[in-house]
C-alpha cells in the first residue's frame, strides 16, 4: 500500500513548507523546493529532518 493521495496533498516539507511529491520508486518523499528527500518506511512517511538526504 502506498502513501495516499489525500495525505500526500497535507504533507509539506518540514525543513521549508514546501509541498511533496512521490518519488518514482515509491520509497520516499522529494520536497519540490529545498531537495530533500525523505524515506517511507512500512507505508509510513518518515518527515524528519535528521532522516531526510539531500537530492538535486
Amino acid at each position: 500500500m502506498a502513501v495516499s493521495t489525500e495525505l500526500l496533498e497535507l504533507l509539506v516539507c518540514p525543513l521549508c513548507k514546501a509541498p511533496v511529491q512521490l518519488k518514482e520508486d515509491d520509497k520516499a518523499l522529494k520536497c519540490t523546493q529545498c531537495k530533500h528527500v525523505y524515506p517511507i518506511r512500512d507505508d509510513i512517511p518518515v518527515m524528519l529532518i535528521e532522516e531526510a538526504r539531500l537530492e538535486e
